[in-house]
């Protein structure tokens, strides 16, 4: 997970309890060209306030990028703000950076708590030490907080390599959901190139993806571009590659989704349109009665269709069919008689397809998602405590 112009390392600094790594630290050589996409919820924490700023006056300017876990410093007022300031702040001097180097900040965890200053100092302090080519990996590990796994991906566009890291795991849903990601690249691409297809591969992959529909106050996903390779890739073949690397990311986060015991792909078409195909697969995912069908092994194919029917676009029920795996339970609108043997069988599998076909006009989107599962009300349920 190497990417020309970049160094990274994870850190323990003291925010977890055990030894596990909780602080994150990503350098460039020089400066960095960049884009980010943030929560669209109106609750922001106060790393993302700072961040659309950063963004607005040196996004082809960025030096680093700092993301600490346990603490979301969200709803924290101006003593968050003040926090966030000085960890970029405190992450120039360290390393030895002009005031006008743009020092992006991350944080994930519980809301409302003040952030402890001298364990963020203790771990940009560790950080600056190790930081090498190939510590992305080790990233990937410092910003878990439910995760049950680190989350990476890779992909190349000809001579342009890129990379990826994220965490999330709950709190979960299109307009981004609880998760942070960092993806970098050696093409040599502008802040506007990058802002553009940035949006395209986030509406097909972040934006696909709910655990249980709620978003969070620290979304995040950014992209930077160190230039070192010199080559600026066709425009549509980096988009794609993007595409990939955070398709790749966003399955990872919807799979291991707080106490998920099922990998569900809902794919569907002739909805009209991309979107409306993406809305409707964005309501299924998100009813707890076919997620908890999902859990139970049950083909209850009406929750599927009442799910679709409420998604505000427009089809007519007659002509709808959907597939569990290959196993067709709806065909026209109407029950198709059903080998319960062969249902649960497919049910008991970890992977899970649905297909629904709305019998529409072409558009077609594929969403991901995970099962409800006695676990996420446990996890959950303590989540601050």
């Amino acid at each position: 997970m190497i990417i020309g112009g970049f160094q990274a390392c994870g850190v323990h600094a003291g925010l977890k309890a055990d030894n596990a790594l909780d602080f994150a630290l990503i350098t460039a050589d020089g400066p960095a060209a960049g884009a980010a996409i943030f929560t669209r919820n109106l609750v922001q924490a106060a790393p993302v306030v700072f961040d659309r700023a950063l963004m607005k006056r040196a996004a082809g300017n960025i030096r680093a990028v700092v993301i600490n876990s346990k603490n979301a410093n969200a709803c924290t007022g101006a003593q968050g703000d003040r926090d966030v300031a000085r960890t970029a702040q405190l992450v120039r001097r360290a390393l030895s950076l002009p005031e006008e180097a743009g020092v992006f900040v991350m944080s994930t965890g519980v809301i409302g708590v003040p952030l402890q200053m001298e364990r963020i100092e203790e771990g940009i302090r560790k950080a600056v030490e190790c930081a090498r080519p190939e510590g992305l990996s080790d990233v990937a590990r410092a910003i878990m907080t439910t995760d049950t796994r680190p989350k990476t991906a890779m992909a190349t566009c000809g001579d342009v390599r890129l990379a990826g890291v994220a965490k999330g795991a709950g709190m979960i849903h299109p307009d981004m959901a609880t998760m942070l990601s960092v993806i970098l690249t050696d093409a040599a691409l502008t802040p506007e190139v990058l802002t553009t297809v940035l949006g395209y591969a986030a509406d097909r992959s972040f934006h696909c993806i709910s655990v249980d529909g709620d978003t969070s106050t620290n979304d995040t996903l950014l992209v930077l571009a160190s230039g070192l390779s010199g080559v600026a890739p066709p425009l549509e073949q980096f988009r794609d590659a993007l595409t990939t690397v955070c398709m790749d990311l966003a399955r990872q986060i919807a799979f291991d989704g707080e106490g998920a015991s099922k990998h569900v792909t809902i794919h569907v078409k002739n909805a009209g349109s991309f979107d409306a195909a993406r809305r409707v697969g964005r309501v299924v995912a998100t009813s707890p009665l076919v997620k908890t069908a999902l859990y139970g092994r049950d083909a209850n194919w009406g929750r599927v269709l009442a799910a679709a029917g409420r998604a505000q676009v427009p089809f007519i029920p007659e002509r709808a069919s959907l597939h569990f795996g290959g196993l067709k339970v709806l065909e026209d609108g109407r029950p198709l008689p059903l080998d319960e043997a062969r249902a649960l069988e497919i049910l008991s599998e970890q992977t899970i397809s649905m297909h629904l076909d709305l019998g529409g006009e072409p558009g077609e989107a594929t969403v991901w998602t995970c099962d409800f599962s006695h676990d996420y009300v446990t996890i959950n349920g303590a989540y601050r405590t």
